[in-house]
């Protein structure tokens, strides 16, 4: 019995190390690269617009239930 636990623990390990074996990362092609580069600029341009928008509806819900009237502070002090 002690035989069988032994082997199959090893078996295990075995099949663990071959799982978490890294590879190798497959060759890049440039157009691809730049193509995927330009598509990851392109939605973070729009998440950031998207994230402004809703900072600045926050902004607004928070002083009109506030009451707070008056212009908005300047961004930077300046």
């Amino acid at each position: 019995m002690n035989f069988r636990i032994l082997m199959m623990s090893i078996a295990m390990a075995v099949a663990a190390g071959a799982v978490w074996a890294k590879l190798p990362a497959p060759p890049v092609d440039p157009a691809k690269a730049a193509e995927a580069k330009a598509k990851a600029d392109e939605a973070a341009k729009k998440d950031a617009e998207k994230l402004g928008k809703s900072q600045d509806r926050a902004v607004a819900n928070y002083r009109k239930n506030k009451g707070i009237k008056g212009p908005l502070p300047k961004v930077g002090g300046k």
